[in-house]
Parts: C-alpha cells; structure tokens; sequence
C-alpha cells in the first residue's frame, strides 16, 4: 500500500501552492512545464517525518523544505529486485493517483562511481546489473511524466582508467532506454559553471557527454552538488548548448539545480575543511561561504521576480527547462542522514522574497 499523499487540509493547501510554483509559462516544446508537479511524502522521504512531527515556527521553517518538489534519489542502494517496486509506490505518491502530474527522479546506479571511478572500470557483472537495473526502473516508470536527473557527478565518466568508454557507454544505455519512454525527460548531469573549471570547462563536458547518450536526452543538468550562482550555471549551460550545436547535436536543454545555491559560491573557495558538507547561513547577510537555498522549483526560468540579469534570463528563456531541486544540501554531506539544524537553518534564512513567489 502506498501512503496517504498529505494528511490534513492544510498541508494539501500548502502543498498545492508549491506544486503550481512548477508550472510553466512553457516555451513552446518544455515538456516539465506541461503539467503539475508532484510532492513525495513517503517514509523515504528525509525531509517528511521531521516536518510532521514539528509544530509552529520549527513546522514552518522544515516546510520550505518538506512541501517542495523535489527529486527522489534512486540508487545502488536499491536492490535490482525491488527497483521497480520502489518506484511504483514512489509515483503513486508523488501523483496522488493522478497521471496528468510530473515526478521528478534523481538516478545514482553506477558502480564504482566518484573517486573510485578512476581507479577500475565496472566488472562485466556490474555492467549486466546496471542494464538489468535500468530496464525495470523503466518498465515500472512506463507512462509516468518525469523529469529525470541522470548520474549526478558526471564528470567522473571522463576519470576512468586507460580513458575507458564503459561508464559513458552505460549511462548512454540508461539515457536511451528512459529516453524511449513515451513522458520522461532525461537530463544527463554535466557537472557545473566551476567544474571542469577553466577555459577547456565546455570542451571537457562535450567530451564526456557526448559518449554518455547526450543524442538521446533532453539535455543535461547542473549544480547538483555546487553551490555556482544560477547566472553561472545559466551561461555554462548556454555555452554547452552551442558546442553541442556545433557538432551536430541540437535542440540540447538544461535544468539548473538551485537547492543550495542563494549565496552562492565557487566549490574550491569554500573556507572550511569539506564543501560537500558546507555550512548553512546563520542569517540572510553571513558574509562567510555558506549554503542558502536557491529559487524555488519552477520552470518560470526567465521571471523578473529572481532578480537575474537581463543576459541571464535571455539565455535562460531560450535553453533553460527547469530551476530544479536534486541537490540535498538539508543532509550530511548531501547524502545522509538529515540533519535538523542544517535544515532549520535552510528555512530561517530563506530570502523571504523568494519565499512569497513561491507562494503566489
């Protein structure tokens, strides 16, 4: 059985609020911004059960976080046999029954990956497993509309030993099989506006993205787990585009992480020991880096409301889809477990502006 979607009448109107905050004011052709987007409330969920157990202000703050749209992470931590029952109970969730609403999916399969990932290549085992993998998650799928955010870190696919091709080749098996199905966008992850850093950044992405089944996608995605500025991610994104474009591969799109984000930063400028665990804002001004979140979930990429430049927002109505939340800077590490002040932090420094457009 799959769990009540939203408990009270209250939450259902909160809820719904941030939900429309992902509609578009589509571009012709932007198939995230077509429908309405869906709000997980499973036990799987980190944010969820924290939020329900809170009462007043503290409800308030986890809220910011709990009632938005977000990516679910799916990954090597999911057995090949319960993958496709994992994401049935996930979408019944997230779209309350309704197959008209969109669910967003972040996919973390392959093995090794990160660091170990220039050390040794997938046995062959591991390559029948990840297939195996990514054909039941994608019959399960079947004709959910979903936004899909694939193998986050990518550019480590550039990292493998002997320059091997087998982790490119792998994703491109993923990108194309989710690709075939008839509602879901894939996005393949590109890194982000600091890595690959320098002049070669575009050039680096091209060479690995373009193995990784890029043809097959949508587009790709960035910032998943930086905290670059959302004008950044918008013109590294513009510029993979047209690289793209220039061998051939056209009409690429992108959607910009933006979960951590709201006083941004460069990766290799964090003043502390481990930016992946950065430390949250302790107020809307910390002059320090530290993590804050972003715009909100929306496909209203170009809105005045986000104080953009006038450059950004040209770039982004013409090749951004979505300003998305798949990274998870509420967790340790962007990973796990959640941690309360991290999240309680996230909440009370929110620019309020950005809080009152997600509302209207």
């Amino acid at each position: 059985m799959t769990e009540r979607p939203l408990r009270c009448a209250t939450v259902v109107l909160a809820a719904l609020v941030l939900v429309l905050a992902g509609l578009g004011q589509a571009t012709a052709g932007n198939p995230v911004a077509k429908h309405r987007w869906g709000v997980y409330t499973g036990g799987s969920e980190f944010s969820w059960a924290p939020y329900q157990q809170a009462e007043g202000k503290k409800k308030k703050l986890l809220g910011r976080i709990a009632l938005a749209p977000k990516a679910k992470w799916f990954g090597h931590w999911i057995p090949n046999r319960d993958i496709a029952g994992k994401v049935e109970e996930f979408v019944a969730n997230a779209t309350g029954g309704q197959p008209d609403v969109l669910v967003q999916m972040t996919l973390f399969r392959m093995v090794p990956w990160e660091q170990e990932a220039c050390q040794r290549v997938p046995t062959r085992r591991e390559q029948r497993s990840y297939q195996d993998w990514y054909d039941r998650l994608a019959g399960a799928l079947g004709d959910t509309h979903a936004l899909v955010v694939l193998q986050p870190d990518g550019p480590f696919a550039a990292c493998a030993p002997h320059g091997s091709k087998v982790p490119s080749r792998l994703i491109s098996y993923s990108a194309r099989k989710l690709s075939a199905l008839p509602h879901t966008s894939v996005y393949i992850d590109a890194g982000a506006a600091d890595w690959p850093a320098g002049p070669d950044g575009v050039r680096q992405v091209l060479d690995f993205l373009v193995p990784d089944g890029i043809r097959y996608a949508r587009g790709f995605a960035l910032n998943g787990t930086h905290y670059s500025s959302t004008s950044d991610e918008v013109a590294r994104g513009a510029a993979i585009a047209r690289a793209l474009a220039e061998r051939g591969i056209t009409g690429k799109h992108f959607v910009v992480n933006t979960s951590g984000n709201g006083q941004p930063f460069e990766f290799g400028e964090y003043d502390g020991r481990d930016p992946l665990n950065a430390r949250t804002c302790r107020t809307r001004h910390d002059p320090h880096t530290c993590v804050a979140l972003g715009i909100p979930p929306t496909t209203h990429v170009a809105d005045k409301r986000w104080g953009l430049p006038h450059e950004t927002r040209q770039l982004a109505a013409r090749y951004a889809d979505a300003y998305v939340w798949y990274g998870r800077p509420w967790l340790y590490r962007q990973n796990s477990p959640f941690v309360m002040d991290r999240a309680l932090d996230l909440g009370r420094t929110w620019d309020h502006r950005l809080d009152t457009r997600m509302t209207r």
